[in-house]
């Protein structure tokens, strides 16, 4: 039991600097400070970094599955329930995003739940679904950066995806 407690506060720790800090600051040497040890006596508890971000990344696709999956399963309302929870959590967001999955360390019916309410809402099509994700994703990282020109309504922008994509849905 003590070599799970240990592993949820090493995760806990990396959350909290992923998030306060950005995964830059996710580093053995800092984790190893926040939980009072050095560096290198965390691979008793897990194999390597990448297994922690993994760890992370699960909790972060758990609560954004969450997120989701309690909306009505319309384009507009995922995607708005979905950009809430990016911006509340930009390095989180950041993490499940924009690097490259572990899926050997992701359940994959985590990966599924999450995806779930945008298939749903494009009628079903695994395709269109992913179309979706991909442009909710890219507005999000357009917004996060703050790349859209400043008098730009963004909610709008938003909305004209909605079209758009209850148009795709109804052909």
């Amino acid at each position: 039991m003590r070599g799970s407690a240990r592993k949820a506060q090493l995760v806990a720790a990396a959350r909290h600097l992923l998030e306060t800090e950005g995964i830059e600051a996710v580093t053995i040497r800092r984790l190893g400070a926040a939980l009072g040890m050095r560096g290198p006596s965390l691979y008793k508890h897990v194999p390597d970094k990448a297994a922690i971000e993994a760890a992370v990344a699960i909790e972060g696709l758990t609560e954004l599955a969450e997120t989701v999956g309690v909306v009505p399963a319309t384009f507009t309302d995922v995607s708005r329930a979905y950009r809430a929870w990016a911006l509340a959590h930009p390095h989180l967001y950041r993490l499940l995003n924009t690097r490259p999955l572990d899926r050997s360390r992701v359940p994959q019916e985590l990966e599924d739940r999450a995806a779930e309410p945008l298939i749903v809402a494009t009628g079903g099509d695994i395709h269109l679904g992913r179309a979706a994700w991909a442009t909710i994703n890219g507005l999000i990282e357009l917004e996060l950066a703050r790349r859209f020109p400043p008098d730009t309504d963004i909610d709008a922008v938003y909305a004209a995806a909605a079209r758009a994509f209850d148009a795709a849905r109804a052909d």
